[in-house]
């Protein structure tokens, strides 16, 4: 029989779809397995071979752990709100939604060709109004509970574009989309206040299976720095300019205060001989974005002021600079410099010739700023009421913020990089923000009873020539006998943040999701996604799931116990799949030829799942020949498998096959799964006569990573579907290795035995002989010539 791939592929998934095999609901009686993928965003270019990576991994798990007897959610759903649609519709004229739901359609015809065990009655969508109406509920909560307000803020304004974008979709002061210049603009946006969480975010990690990597990551968003602010009196006015700082010790050596270009106090210092050039500095500032303007400014500029502040430690005048590498939403938005002991500042000073002041001793002040802290000692430092000289960092800090405090210049403090979560978007494909404004200016939130507030329909999708997004147009829809709705909309991570508990509760039409099917699931047992979403959907997640926490709405403070980023699958040229490089390969075109299952194997085959490797097609027709090699061996000669013929050989490479595919898939090492099944089938190929209850067990063991050939040939031979069958256990008696009592000589004279595994090679041998006591003084003050092993029988060690 020839093994035609997508007949019985095509046959397999009617059936799981048909009897809802996959089909989850609470089990009390079972332990459950929540497994989830991140949603995709379904773009019109549809699936190219890398996307499957880590939904192919989650299948295999998920059909490893139901046939481990446990309850497995496994739900799917599209992450669709967004900019790109928005785009595509104004540039055709069609709505987002139809675009939309086209996309939606091809992604899940590609995702269910591959097999997946989804359980489909559990999609959901973020744009469709049963869906939305309880981000918006969210929403209220958030606002209720203080955490929403209003503000004016700059943003990353496009005019091409006319959307505000989000510091990661500008690239060099340009759209990550369509490359259109980008400035900083103030707007009114809506904002969550995410920096009253920061030690709950900061605190929660420690509990979390993460990769460590991703952990460091979301502690330095969060940034959490213990402190001073220290008040810098400005000569010429009456008022003070604060800072923060975290090393209070080098007061003595700040030599110049730098502003950020958006600083309040930036337009009391203008006058008429710098008012020209600050301007024009600042306009140039926003035309950056906060990361052009931070870590990854490497030509530090500025402009002088005109105007001096007195350091409060040693009432010397110091100049006043403006700066973008300062940012305003960090800190005061104003720092100390102290040139000699911070490189960023050394260089600022270099370039514009400012004074290098040493208070730490150590290092070359002519070539670089001298920053180590360990074991550093304090130099030049010293006033009427504070000597810190010869005192060490943690010291002179200490005694430096105690002096802050009795003089009332400054007091001890804790402050976060993290900033307010600009929330709101000014587009239209979002979900509409449910608040109202009166004419009085008030804010009325709407009752949970009107919601959903839907979209209305729509013919033109561009922005406002304000700015607004284009629901500002709408005004039938604006206007209301209470006031003026919100023309902000939510921004694409809104419907992301909160997801995975809709699974839980998809259809539910009076609540956002049961108490009980929440406590019975959550937490996520094993998330599955990139690495791109490391930082900004985890934490924006995790601080939904903290609010909603403490409002009493979930049951668990974290939402994801287990975090796994899977790696990317490049071009065959090795470069990132793109269609301008034209290496992206279609997985219809694949599926066609060699089969989900071979697609399946060859994926996980490729190398660790957390690591990119490039695609080979050399490679998956090794796995396809693999896959014909398995339906051959099961089906070409029926007569060749045979009840109770399996031999002792057999038997113990059987379950030692059990057991390392077994621990292995525990462990998401599905590469090395490939090569385990790989060499048993090699094993069977070699037999005259095959066992049939081998053949099954060996079957089980393939069936999550080929389910459909799997399920052919268990059907063929009589055998109940796989998927409702149990895990094969092995039997820890026929793994262990056969151990042999071979003889120790030394220089030819029996000393005594040693037990070993068959296995065992020399050096083996030698390292148990070197833990044997009795054996060990023979080695003692010698010099070793040679050893002499007879396998299975002594070992000899000549010696001098």
């Amino acid at each position: 029989m020839k093994y035609d791939h997508l007949k019985i592929e095509s046959k397999w998934q009617n059936i799981w779809e048909k009897e809802k095999t996959f089909k989850s609901e609470v089990d009390p009686d079972k332990e459950k397995c929540y497994i989830l993928d991140m949603f995709p965003y379904p773009s019109g270019a549809g699936l190219h071979v890398g996307h499957p990576l880590g939904y192919t991994a989650t299948d295999i798990y998920s059909r490893f752990k139901r046939l481990n007897n446990f309850n497995v959610l496994h739900p799917i759903g599209w992450d669709a709100f967004g900019l790109p649609a928005e785009q595509y519709a104004i540039k055709t004229g069609t709505h987002p939604k139809i675009t939309t739901e086209q996309n939606i359609k091809n992604f899940k015809r590609q995702i269910k060709m591959l097999g997946f065990s989804y359980d489909w009655d559990r999609e959901i969508n973020t744009t469709d109004e049963k869906y939305y109406k309880w981000t918006q509920w969210i929403f209220l909560q958030l606002y209720k509970k203080g955490l929403a307000y209003e503000a004016k803020v700059p943003v990353n304004w496009c005019p091409e574009l006319k959307a505000v974008l989000a510091n990661e979709e500008v690239v060099d002061g340009k759209s990550e989309i369509g490359g259109h210049p980008v400035i900083r603009k103030p707007m009114r946006q809506w904002m969550f206040k995410i920096t009253e969480y920061a030690e709950s975010l900061l605190e929660g990690l420690d509990d979390l299976d993460w990769p460590e990597s991703v952990k460091e990551l979301q502690r330095n968003w969060i940034g959490k720095s213990i402190g001073s602010k220290v008040k810098f009196k400005i000569d010429s006015l009456n008022s003070n300019i604060e800072v923060f700082t975290t090393r209070p010790d080098t007061l003595f050596g700040a030599t110049y205060i730098v502003l950020a270009p958006e600083h309040p106090l930036v337009g009391d210092l203008l006058n008429k001989n710098n008012k020209v050039e600050i301007n024009a500095y600042i306009e140039e500032a926003q035309k950056k974005s906060d990361l052009d303007r931070g870590d990854l400014n490497k030509n530090k500029s500025g402009v002088f002021t005109g105007g001096y502040a007195v350091n409060p430690i040693n009432n010397i005048k110091i100049p006043i600079w403006i700066a973008d590498y300062v940012l305003m939403n960090y800190g005061t938005g104003a720092i100390m410099a102290v040139p000699g002991h911070d490189q960023r500042d050394f260089d600022f000073a270099t370039r514009y010739n400012l004074p290098i002041a040493e208070v730490v001793e150590g290092g070359d002040l002519t070539k670089e700023a001298f920053t180590e802290r360990k074991s550093s000692k304090l130099i030049n430092s010293k006033n009427e009421t504070l000597d810190l000289n010869g005192k060490t960092v943690s010291d002179a800090i200490a005694l430096t913020i105690t002096w802050l405090k009795e003089t009332k210049n400054g007091h001890e403090t804790v402050q976060y990089k993290l900033r307010d979560w600009l929330f709101s978007r000014q587009r239209y494909w979002g979900e509409p923000i449910p608040v109202i404004h009166s004419n009085e200016g008030e804010i009325t939130p709407l009752q949970e009873s009107q919601l959903p507030l839907k979209l209305p329909e729509v013919e033109k999708y561009e922005p406002a020539a304000t700015g607004e997004s284009p629901l500002a147009n709408i005004t039938e829809w604006v206007n209301t006998e209470s006031g003026r709705r919100e023309t902000n909309t939510m921004p694409q991570w809104a419907g992301s943040c909160w997801y995975y508990l809709r699974y839980i509760d998809p259809v539910n039409e009076n609540e956002a999701w049961n108490t009980e099917k929440e406590k019975y699931w959550m937490p996520v047992d094993l998330y599955v996604g990139g690495a791109e979403h490391a930082v900004l959907h985890l934490l924006y997640s995790r601080f939904w799931h903290h609010v909603l926490f403490d409002l009493g709405l979930v049951s668990t403070r974290e939402p994801f116990q287990k975090l796994f980023n899977q790696g990317m699958i490049r071009g065959e040229d090795g470069q990132k799949m793109s269609k301008s490089r034209g290496n992206v390969i279609n997985p219809d075109v694949i599926v066609e030829e060699f089969g989900a299952d071979s697609f399946r194997l060859y994926e996980m085959f490729m190398g660790p799942l957390d690591k990119s490797k490039p695609w080979n097609t050399k490679g998956l027709q090794g796995c396809y020949r693999f896959i014909i090699k398995v339906w051959k061996l099961c089906t070409e000669n029926p007569e060749k498998i045979v009840k109770n013929v399996a031999a002792k050989q057999t038997q113990k490479l059987l379950h030692q096959t059990i057991k390392k595919v077994t621990d292995d898939l525990n462990n998401l090492r599905f590469n090395t799964v490939v090569s385990h099944l790989m060499i048993f089938t090699n094993h069977l190929q070699s037999l005259k006569l095959i066992d049939r209850e081998t053949v099954k067990t060996f079957l089980h063991l393939m069936n999550p990573l080929a389910p459909h050939i799997t399920e052919e040939i268990n059907e063929l031979l009589g055998y109940s579907r796989i998927a409702s069958s149990k895990w094969p256990s092995y039997n820890k008696k026929l793994i262990e290795e056969e151990k042999y009592t071979i003889a120790v000589q030394f220089n030819g004279k029996t000393r005594g035995t040693i037990k070993v595994n068959s296995s065992s090679n020399e050096e083996n041998i030698y390292d148990s002989i070197l833990n044997d006591d009795l054996l060990a003084k023979y080695l003692n003050n010698v010099t070793i010539i040679r050893k002499i092993y007879i396998p299975n029988r002594i070992i000899n060690i000549l010696t001098s």
